[in-house]
């Protein structure tokens, strides 16, 4: 019988981190300064980041270290099980073979924590106090609060409003582990408050609340700034999934036709799929593919524009060539709150311009009818925001089904939805709807994107 779970041992844990950057066949665009529109230089982010962050973002070798203290930390719950999902395949009907890494088992119940501890231990290392950030759902903010409390470090937290509401128990997760959090917009920054006059009932958004984040750091000489996706050093400290990931195939003897992950700023698809997607940039698996999986209600990759564009609503962070529906978008409060953001990192909004990974965009019901099955059959309740991958990789299975061909899946299933039972109770009600953000408002949002 083949095994349900694939483990690796300690001593399997990455030692490096892998860079897409270094088998792309084209160079990334470079980021621009917010005001003058010239590429940033080292010294343009070194309010917001230490130097060792800013080294591996624009860095270009394939393998950088993993620090001994990151590792050391990592064992807390690295190497993550590969799991073979075989009795939803036997519900599916399918010859197809389901696996999925299960990026759950952290302390902070997502992916999360590969790149809040590796940015915490940097920061702590050039002599920061405070880091503060944004949360949308509340996983990235549990991450960091869980980081800085391995490393000594002071935490503030802007939850996007609409997720401070509907999630109550991530914002306690967060206060346990010593962060402070306040629901964005707030009348804690001049963003917020700017904000809050034009829209006093504002149900936030990512890019407000990054606003937020940005302006507290720079106004305050012992903070720094801490991001959970989008730039490229988090993408990079995600990569730890698909290298595992890679080691547990082979045991399973089995190279996936198709990784899938869900993606709102990129950096969870970007970690199982990037150490794949060098096998097929570089012609050892030419054929595999790559899918985003993405909401319907924040369609970036599928419908937005691929154009420079402020991370943040204020305008305040560097501009960045990426698939955007503009800083000024405003997300219907879908419960998949991780996948609200505007817009996508530069280097998964790259490859994907490019033609070398696919995006699809689906409706929340579905979403929750495969994450229902999935919990039924595998036993874990999936978080909204992983159950979009689960949705596009029963697609798959069920293709495979018609097509008679037997194909091996892939997916991430990022974290758990222990803090996300509101949603599943809105959909066991009947009472979840679809929403597809219509595309005048969209069209609204672009005209406002910088001219460059």
């Amino acid at each position: 019988m083949a095994p349900k779970r694939i483990y690796l041992s300690e001593k399997d844990l990455p030692t490096h981190w892998y860079n897409i950057v270094a088998d792309m066949p084209n160079p990334p665009a470079p980021p621009l300064h917010p005001a003058t529109k010239q590429p940033l230089t080292p010294d343009d982010l070194a309010p917001l980041f230490p130097m060792a962050l800013i080294e591996q973002e624009a860095s270009t070798e394939r393998w950088i270290e993993i620090p001994s203290e990151v590792r050391e930390i990592y064992r807390i719950w690295r190497p993550s099980p590969l799991i073979r999902a075989d009795r939803l395949e036997k519900a599916l009907d399918t010859p197809a073979k389901i696996y999925f890494k299960y990026e759950g088992v952290s302390p902070a119940g997502s992916h999360k924590p590969n790149t809040s501890i590796p940015q915490a231990y940097y920061n702590k290392k050039e002599g920061v106090r405070r880091l503060s950030t944004e949360t949308g759902a509340g996983q990235w903010g549990s991450a960091l609060a869980f980081a800085c409390s391995m490393f000594g470090l002071e935490c503030t937290v802007y939850m996007v409003k609409v997720s401070y509401q509907q999630k109550p128990y991530r914002r306690s997760l967060m206060e346990t582990w010593g962060a402070t959090v306040y629901a964005s917009p707030s009348d804690k920054t001049e963003a917020g408050r700017r904000l809050l006059e034009q829209d006093p009932d504002s149900t936030g958004s990512l890019g407000m609340a990054i606003s937020e984040a940005v302006e507290d750091a720079a106004k305050h000489a012992d903070t720094r700034y801490a991001l959970g996706s989008v730039l490229n050093h988090v993408l990079l400290h995600q990569t730890v999934i698909g290298l595992e990931a890679k080691k547990q195939m082979e045991i399973a003897g089995r190279y996936p036709d198709v990784v899938i992950a869900s993606c709102g700023g990129g950096s969870n698809f970007a970690g199982i799929a990037f150490p794949f997607l060098q096998d097929k940039l570089t012609g050892k698996e030419p054929n595999v593919r790559l899918v985003a999986v993405e909401p319907e209600a924040c369609p970036t990759l599928t419908r937005g524009r691929y154009a420079y564009d402020f991370g943040d609503t204020a305008g305040l962070t560097p501009l960045l060539q990426m698939y955007t529906l503009g800083h000024n978008f405003v997300p219907p409060g879908i419960h998949a709150g991780g996948l609200r953001y505007h817009g996508d990192s530069a280097l998964v909004s790259q490859l994907y311009h490019e033609g070398y990974i696919e995006a699809k965009a689906v409706h929340q019901r579905p979403v929750f009818e495969a994450a229902t099955l999935f919990a039924r059959t595998e036993g874990i309740l999936p978080a909204p925001e992983s159950a979009h991958a689960i949705r596009v990789a029963v697609d798959e299975a069920l293709e495979a089904r018609e097509a008679g061909e037997e194909r091996t899946i892939l997916f991430c299933l990022s974290g758990h939805g222990h803090f996300d039972l509101s949603a599943y109770d809105h959909y066991l009600s009947g009472e979840l709807q679809d929403v597809a953000y219509p595309q005048e408002l969209i069209d609204q949002s672009l005209e406002a994107l910088p001219k460059v």
